[in-house]
């Protein structure tokens, strides 16, 4: 959960420096939308599949260490870039370091817990990616006013650094902390909760054609993810500079109000989600974790459609509490289905073909098609309706497809 913490702080921290970034490289918000989204997420998704399958039969351990290593040196050598260009370069190094974490984490917490504390143990790793988001807003607030009164900094054979790239090489330092951290942590012994004999190891083809025959749970659920990820992704991008472009705030004020909403409401929603899901399941619904996920996500809808167009600063505050923690709940709960559903031999694969999708499309998609409306509708303000009409027109084609799901899911045998 710690080293997911870090890993979010880093990728997140973007999202506060939207503005220093844009006035000192001379770019637009769409890119700053492909920077946020697309240098991050290609990388990550696709890189997570050859990591996944070394995952799934060498030391899973030994994989995580290495990904923090690199998404550490490339988060401060995000601070020393000059252009565009390479900072785009230092994003996707970002991405290809977060990507070894994730499928290898589901598949070390499936070999430390049993099927009926999977949701609650799953919740609580990805609690770490909102206590990540919220400290990247309150530290980065913390930093930011910090460096900003700082007289202008001077490093030998580079020159003068920034407060923005400042930023980034302070918050890098945590990484090595979590480098130590993994020092401690045991590899399991492999598990597996299916009930049919399958090989130690699959190979690419064979996860590909088991996950075929489970096609209509697996395909209808990565469309529901990637649809309501987007939308998810695009706020955590958008939200600081929404706060300050509409109510006049500070983006230091604004990465302060987010940051204890993320903390608070996105830290709980996670466990909540799993704990719904585990009592679900207990009362014998086959389909708990997708259950929980239709109803979170059915539920956001008015909610966040509405914030972005909030009268008055209270009001926003409290609906965005409100929707970080319905978009919270079901953040842990597709990776509950797909430790259920795959053997061994193949989680960390399936989780990561899984996150290819929904990442790549998620973050690509979700901060840069804000962004284009924006910058369509003509002025920055017009932020808030950008935000207000992905989630009327994405969210519910999202929630249908995860309704698809049920079905399969309750036939399907655990």
């Amino acid at each position: 959960m710690f080293a997911y913490m870090v890993a979010f702080i880093d990728r997140q921290i973007l999202s506060l420096l939207i503005q220093p970034i844009k006035e000192d490289l001379g770019i637009t918000d769409t890119q700053i939308g492909l920077l946020a989204g697309l240098a991050f997420a290609i990388f990550y998704s696709f890189i997570g599949i050859p990591i996944a399958k070394l995952a799934d039969k060498q030391n899973r351990v030994t994989i995580i260490s290495l990904g923090v290593a690199l998404w550490t040196f490339m988060t401060a050598l995000c601070g020393l870039t000059k252009t565009y260009f390479y900072l785009f370069l230092a994003r996707i190094g970002v991405g290809v370091g977060e990507a070894a974490l994730s499928p290898a984490a589901y598949s070390m917490i499936a070999d430390y817990f049993p099927k009926e504390k999977l949701g609650r143990a799953i919740g609580i790793y990805v609690i770490g990616l909102y206590l990540g988001a919220g400290l990247a807003m309150l530290v980065g607030s913390a930093v930011i006013s910090l460096v900003s009164s700082l007289p202008p900094i001077d490093l030998p054979y580079y020159g003068n650094i920034k407060p923005w790239q400042l930023t980034f090489l302070l918050v890098s330092i945590p990484g090595i902390l979590v480098l130590l951290l993994m020092l401690s942590v045991n590899e399991p012994q492999r598990s597996n909760y299916m009930s049919s004999d399958m090989p130690k190891e699959s190979t690419f083809r064979e996860v590909v054609t088991y996950l075929w025959g489970l096609r209509k749970i697996f395909i209808n659920l990565n469309i529901g993810v990637c649809i309501f990820g987007a939308v998810i992704a695009g706020f955590m991008v958008w939200i600081p500079e929404w706060l300050r472009r509409t109510y006049e705030i500070s983006i230091v004020d604004a990465g302060i109000i987010y940051g204890f909403a993320l903390l608070i409401f996105g830290a709980i929603g996670p466990f909540t989600g799993g704990w719904i899901s585990d009592f679900l399941a207990k009362k014998n619904y086959k389909d708990a974790p997708m259950r929980t996920v239709l109803y979170a996500t059915l539920l956001s809808i008015p909610f966040a459609a509405l914030m972005p167009l909030s009268p008055n600063l209270v009001i926003a505050v409290f609906l965005l509490c409100i929707v970080t923690f319905l978009f919270s709940v079901p953040q842990g709960l597709p990776p509950v289905i797909i430790q259920l559903i795959a053997p061994n031999s193949m989680r960390a694969q399936t989780t990561a073909i899984l996150m290819l999708f929904s990442n790549l499309f998620s973050y690509a998609f979700g901060a840069a098609i804000i962004a284009v409306i924006t910058d369509y509708i003509g002025y920055e303000s017009a932020l808030k309706y950008s935000m207000s009409i992905v989630s009327l027109v994405f969210i519910p084609i999202g929630s249908y497809f995860i309704y698809l799901t049920l079905k399969p899911m309750r036939d399907f045998d655990i």
